[in-house]
Order: structure tokens, then sequence, then C-alpha cells
């Protein structure tokens, strides 16, 4: 496929969805921006089948398989990543800075964690090994399952 000369500005999230897709010889059809639009506008790592449901409410011709192919090909031209937790189906996530995930194991619910300036002092490698990608995944009780888990088991006990 041949590429365009052409490359969008991509100081705004389209301006970078628009000059990914050029750069990668791939067009830029409705469907992939509507897609797009849905990771952008909520980001909270939705599932495909999430997406497919938000984005037939602006496009309701869209396909559930038109929505995997366009999510594929967004991960491998790198505008998202894919988030693996567990056995669970996979999720997306629109935020493209170095981060890691914390997983709710109650409520399921996956936030963006934000890493120190000073991340790569935190490892201790060998000596030559060179980290090229890592992927930081954290499991435990979100804010509102927490305080929750607190709440019932300090409330004492009624005897009847």
């Amino acid at each position: 496929m041949k590429k365009s000369s052409y490359t969008p500005a991509n100081d705004s999230p389209m301006g970078q969805y628009a000059s990914a897709m050029v750069q990668g010889g791939l067009r830029l059809t409705p469907q992939r921006r509507q897609v797009y639009e849905v990771l952008m506008n909520k980001r909270d790592h939705p599932t495909a089948t999430e997406v497919f449901i938000r984005a037939q409410k602006r496009m309701p011709s869209i396909s559930l398989a038109t929505v995997y192919n366009c999510l594929e090909t967004m991960v491998g031209s790198g505008l998202v990543k894919a988030v693996h937790v567990d056995r669970e189906p996979t999720r997306f996530c629109a935020n493209l800075q170095e981060h890691g995930h914390f997983h709710c194991t109650e409520c399921g619910h996956i936030s963006d964690v934000e890493f120190s300036q000073n991340q790569d002092k935190g490892w201790k490698l060998p000596f030559g090994f060179l980290v090229t990608q890592h992927d930081v995944s954290l499991r435990g009780l979100c804010a509102d399952c927490s305080t929750n888990s607190k709440k019932i088991h300090h409330s004492k006990p009624t005897i009847k």
C-alpha cells in the first residue's frame, strides 16, 4: 500500500490519530475514527464489546467485527495499548504515556498509575540488561472498595 506524503498536525488526539494512520499507510475510515473517539472520550479501559456499544450509539451500522478490526489496527499502529488482566477480556487504553495499571480485584475497575520521574532507578537489573518495554500491573482495592471493605469489617455484629 502506498503511503501518502500528507501528514496532519498531531498536536491534538485526532491529529495524532490521523498522523499515525497516514504514516502507517492506512485509510482514515469513519469507523476507525468513531472507535478512536470512543476511546478518547472516556478513558476507562473499555473492552471491545464496551467500545462497540458506545460506538453504535453514534454509528448504528458499525459491527462488532469492525470494532475488533479497528482496535487491532490501532494497537498495531501504536495509537492504543492493549491491557491484559488475568483471563479477562482485553481492555484498551488511549493513554500513550509511560504508565502502569491498577486493577481493583473487587469491582474490576482499571486505573492508570503514573510512574515517578526516576522510574529507571527503582529497577535492579542484571549488568548489561536493557529494558525496551515494560508492563506494570498492580492489584488491590480501589478507594471506593477499600472504604466499603473497612465499613463491613469494622461494624459490630448485632446480637438478637
